[in-house]
């Protein structure tokens, strides 16, 4: 690559105007930082990096400040990123696929004098094609109704909840009045249209006042946050309740009684070093834990919801809704899957495992946080 390129150039290899380049350097989005030999700002090798997922994000139809908001996510490298976009360009692919196939339908029918419905017309786009093409995103993270039955439960008799780390929405109760806080722009772009309201802030910083809300729940998402103590200590500010599920990294057994980090990805314990202990976690909210067993039909794809269906994790969108394997890295995966492939298809996983055959739920570390 050469060691810079000019304006003109990014534009021309880019495909777009010379004029949105400026803009995006004009709003500080992306600004080149190189020079010419005569003087003249140029685009380092950074800097284009930062303009690809620019425009790719910009041609999935993200605004300007959101993307702002995702490519200056310190917590995301350019991986993850690459690996973000892939999930996003694979959903609209497949959205595109599943408008064809209804529309060769509908060519069929009309080749043969039949006319389509209004009805059937208005299900090319409506709710009944994303149901159509739900097979091809494993990947969504569903509530599970037995585990929000027990979330719920611990809500007690609050009724204004805030969601902290909230995602898409999943296990909001819908019988409450929540609000929900998301740092991610991509998240917040696929909460549902009557999902609750969502608010752009960090655990670690509610911007709400001393106890605001009845409760404060967290789902499945402590591991992400910078400081988890501190967004732990931010939920008791703001709530007079806390509910929150996540997971005892000090179980040792928990890695032993999982057969996927016990013999095909160890590689799983070096992400749990640093994370604070059960006992630190319960203390920054003054509360207790209680253990969840994982249904062997989670509905959710959590990363330990497919213990009992194991050719789950031969699956990339899987894989793809849940961070560890992108924190493990792309060789440790492809070890993993390959393992577990080959000891499927020769019988070895079922001979090892033959005694989860007998259980509808198991004991993995999952552990929900009362105060």
């Amino acid at each position: 690559m050469e060691e810079h390129l000019t304006v003109g150039r990014v534009a021309e290899l880019a495909g777009v105007s010379v004029r949105t380049l400026h803009h995006y350097d004009e709003i500080g989005l992306v600004r080149p930082s190189a020079r010419t030999g005569v003087g003249y700002r140029a685009y380092a090798a950074d800097d284009v990096e930062r303009l690809r997922e620019v425009l790719a994000y910009r041609r999935l139809g993200f605004g300007l400040r959101e993307i702002a908001d995702l490519v200056d996510d310190p917590a995301v490298d350019a991986v993850a990123h690459l690996r973000r976009l892939r999930g996003l360009l694979a959903q609209q692919r497949d959205r595109a696929v599943a408008m064809v196939t209804a529309i060769d339908r509908e060519l069929e029918a009309r080749a043969m004098g039949i006319r389509t419905t209004p009805e059937e017309q208005l299900t090319m786009l409506g709710a009944e094609l994303y149901d159509a093409i739900g097979s091809a995103y494993p990947v969504t993270r569903r509530t599970e109704p037995r585990i929000a039955a027990r979330v719920w439960d611990a809500l007690g008799d609050a009724r204004t909840v805030l969601n902290v780390g909230a995602g898409t929405g999943s296990y909001e109760p819908p019988d409450r009045d929540v609000v929900a806080v998301e740092p991610s722009a991509v998240m917040r772009s696929h909460r549902p249209a009557d999902a609750a309201p969502c608010v752009a802030a960090a655990a670690e910083s509610l911007p709400f006042e001393d106890q605001s809300f009845d409760a404060a729940m967290a789902f499945s998402t402590v591991h992400h946050w910078r400081d988890p103590i501190a967004g732990l200590r931010e939920m008791r500010r703001v709530a007079r309740r806390v509910v929150v599920f996540t997971y005892d990294a000090g179980d040792i057994g928990r890695r032993e009684r999982f057969w996927l980090t016990r013999d095909y990805l160890p590689e799983f314990a070096g992400l749990l070093v640093d994370w604070p202990s059960l006992a630190d976690l319960t203390r920054a909210i003054g509360g207790r834990a209680e253990p969840v067993l994982v249904p062997w039909d989670c509905a959710d794809g959590f990363f330990e919801a497919h213990w009992r269906r194991p050719e789950a994790y031969l699956d990339e969108p899987v894989r793809r809704a849940v961070s560890v394997w992108t924190r493990v890295g792309p060789e440790a995966e492809r070890r993993a899957v390959d393992g577990l492939r080959d000891d499927l298809s020769s019988g070895r996983w079922h001979e090892r495992n033959r005694d989860l055959v007998a259980l509808d739920a198991a004991e993995l570390g999952l552990r929900l946080l009362v105060a």
